[in-house]
C-alpha cells in the first residue's frame, strides 16, 4: 500500500521545488516545440488561493501538458495512480514534484486527506473527474472532485480541457496541443458530489471530446 509522503507544493519560502522546475524545463521542447502548445483562458486560473483544476484525461501526457500550460500562474499538485510509485526513480520525481498517489478502485482516505491538506494550505490541486484515461471511451464521472469541493468549500474550481495529447507519440506527424482553462457553470446548493463531478465532466468533454487517436 502506498502512503502519501509527497513533498509540499512549495518549499518554506514559497518557491516552486527544483524537481518541479526541472520537469517543466525538460518537457518544454516536447510540449511547446514538438506539440505546438496553445493555451487559452489562463487568466481563469488564480495565481493564489485554494484551487481545484479539473481536467479530462485521454493520455498519460495530460498532467505534464496541463502543468506546463499553467506554469506561469501556478504549480499543480496532482493526484496520480499509486502504481507509478513502484518505479524508484519515478517515485523520487513524483515526490519531489509534490504529487499525491491514489489507489484506484477503492476509497483511498489517505489520498483524500492529502488532497484536502493541499487545498487547506491554499494549494492548487489537479484531478481527473473521470478517474482514469478514457482510451477512446466515454467514462462515467467519479465523485472524488465533488467530495474535495465539499471538504474545502472555499476552493475555486477551474476546468482545464486538454486535447492533442494522444498524438504526441505519432512521429513523424506533429501534434497540436491545446489547453483551455475556463470556469464551470455555478453549482446549486442541492448538487451532490457525484452530480458535480458529472457536470464538470460534461463541460470538459464539450470542449475536448474523447480522443480516439493514437494513445501515448
Amino acid at each position: 500500500m502506498e502512503r502519501n509522503r509527497s513533498a509540499p507544493a512549495t518549499d518554506s519560502t514559497g518557491r516552486i521545488p527544483p524537481v518541479y522546475r526541472a520537469v517543466m524545463a525538460a518537457a518544454g521542447p516536447i510540449v511547446r516545440w514538438w506539440g505546438r502548445l496553445e493555451v487559452v483562458g489562463l487568466h481563469h486560473l488564480p495565481r493564489s488561493g485554494a484551487t481545484i483544476v479539473a481536467a479530462n484525461h485521454d493520455s498519460a501526457w495530460d498532467p505534464v501538458v496541463i502543468a506546463f500550460a499553467a506554469r506561469r500562474h501556478r504549480q499543480i499538485q496532482a493526484l496520480a495512480k499509486s502504481s507509478l510509485w513502484k518505479n524508484p526513480l519515478l517515485r523520487r520525481v513524483l515526490d519531489g514534484m509534490g504529487q499525491i498517489p491514489v489507489r484506484r478502485g477503492q476509497a483511498d482516505t489517505d489520498a483524500l486527506d492529502a488532497a484536502v491538506r493541499c487545498l487547506s494550505a491554499s494549494g492548487c490541486l489537479g484531478i481527473f473527474p473521470e478517474g482514469s484515461r478514457s482510451q477512446g471511451r466515454q467514462l462515467r464521472a467519479r465523485s472524488g472532485v465533488g467530495r474535495l469541493a465539499e471538504a474545502v468549500p472555499q476552493a475555486r474550481i477551474v476546468c482545464a480541457a486538454v486535447s492533442g495529447t494522444v498524438d504526441i507519440a505519432g512521429f513523424p506527424r506533429r501534434p497540436r496541443l491545446k489547453v483551455t482553462f475556463f470556469e464551470p457553470t455555478p453549482s446549486s446548493p442541492s448538487e451532490s458530489a457525484l452530480e458535480l463531478a458529472a457536470r464538470l465532466t460534461a463541460e470538459l468533454r464539450a470542449v475536448a471530446p474523447v480522443a480516439a487517436g493514437r494513445r501515448s
